[in-house]
């Protein structure tokens, strides 16, 4: 039976949920699932914007046969060419043989290295601005490069308003029954994972989001359709304000994230006693993670919200302590901009995390680092706290002052 959903006159989504997959990417915990979302304009000529992944395949073919009924496809818009959306293009191509593939030069190279059909009898390369009328429907290419592979586009209907958006404005988690965001609670069951999906597979390519939110503030937009994730038509300027902030690396929250990585509890028990201190201080809604037991994933999220954050990291090794050598990295990885970084270390006879820890973090643009740095030798004493209290002092009152 199919899962079609009707979300506007003449638009279908005939997209998958997948509630087995563990990890998206193979990399990031989905423990809501996944939604692989792709969608039919019916006019006097059909269209399918993007297919979806391998995993939802027979699911995925079923959905597009029953929104066809007895018609045949005559287009199919390739907005992006990563395999969890471009995986069906040829099932699609060997059931509707006539189909004409549209993409950009890009599009193309990619789809040459992804599948062997033939694809040049049947491809339509757009470029920027570009229009595809279908009877009713107009539709315009916008290109976004690097949002977030090279050949990134997104296809506005300037009929009826609506931006199908490729991977921006997505997020992990499957869908249940209640496919927009004003159905499903977004800011309280949603907002979290849309903050991780998008810091860690588009948060490196800030200056590329920006782009193309300029682009989009140039049209009216009466709905948004990701290709994971609720489709928005109600309050978009919320989800917009959010990709500007994120894309901007502007904080969200003026407070402190706290991370960790301790051997045998001595630094752990330094951060728990420095979140107390920043709250005597006046600091509110601080958070603290184990970079051992917290995916780094959920770290990179928390970070592009934070103002401020603190590593307080064990020496190991003469070097960082492996899983914040690995916090570091993906920070490092993503850009992050214009945050303010403490640092606090520990270590039985040489204790060097904080020096390396900053080092690590340096290439990153427009962030502060907070001078007074905590070196504990092995365990907390009433020097190392004299130097904690100074520390949370400085913290919280560059907080406070913003």
């Amino acid at each position: 039976m199919h899962s079609v959903k009707k979300i506007s006159a003449d638009a279908y989504l005939v997209g998958v949920n997948d509630r087995k997959i563990a990890l998206f990417e193979n990399v990031y915990p989905v423990q809501r699932g996944m939604s692989y979302n792709s969608y039919i304009v019916l006019d006097e000529k059909t269209v399918l914007l993007d297919t979806v992944d391998s995993v939802a395949s027979l699911q995925f073919l079923e959905n597009v046969e029953k929104t066809l009924g007895s018609r045949s496809l005559d287009y199919l818009i390739v907005n992006h060419m990563e395999p969890d959306h471009c995986a069906n293009i040829g099932a699609i191509v060997e059931k509707y043989p006539n189909v004409k593939v549209v993409g950009n030069a890009k599009t193309f190279t990619m789809m040459s290295q992804f599948f062997t059909f033939d694809i040049e009898d049947r491809k339509v390369v757009v470029k920027e601005g570009d229009t595809l009328n279908t009877g009713r429907h107009t539709f315009t290419f916008v290109m976004a490069p690097m949002v977030h592979w090279p050949e990134a586009m997104v296809t506005y209907d300037t009929t009826d308003k609506i931006l199908y958006s490729a991977d921006a404005f997505g997020s992990f988690g499957a869908m249940s029954g209640n496919v927009f965001a004003d159905e499903c609670e977004f800011e309280s069951k949603w907002l979290d994972d849309a903050r991780r999906y998008y810091t860690n597979i588009v948060g490196k390519y800030g200056a590329q989001v920006q782009s193309l939110l300029k682009k989009a503030s140039a049209i009216e937009i009466s709905m948004i359709c990701p290709l994971h994730g609720p489709i928005w038509r109600n309050n978009i300027g919320f989800i917009v304000d959010k990709y500007n902030k994120w894309s901007s690396y502007t904080p969200e929250k003026k407070s402190v994230m706290i991370v960790y990585g301790s051997v045998h509890g001595h630094t752990e028990n330094t951060a728990e006693i420095l979140a107390n201190l920043l709250d005597e201080r006046g600091v509110k809604e601080i958070s603290v993670y184990n970079a051992s037991t917290t995916h780094f994933s959920q770290i990179i999220a928390e970070s592009f919200k934070y103002s401020h954050i603190v590593f307080a990291c064990a020496t190991y090794n003469m070097s960082i302590f492996p899983p914040m050598q690995i916090v570091l990295h993906e920070i490092d990885e993503h850009n992050l901009q214009n945050r303010t970084f403490a640092f606090i270390e520990n270590g039985t006879w040489a204790p060097v995390a904080a020096k390396l820890m900053q080092e690590s973090l340096e290439k990153l643009k427009n962030n502060k680092i907070i001078e007074q740095k905590v070196t504990i030798k092995s365990a907390l004493n009433e020097q190392s706290f004299a130097e904690l209290e100074k520390l949370a002092d400085a913290i919280a009152s560059d907080v406070n002052a913003l």
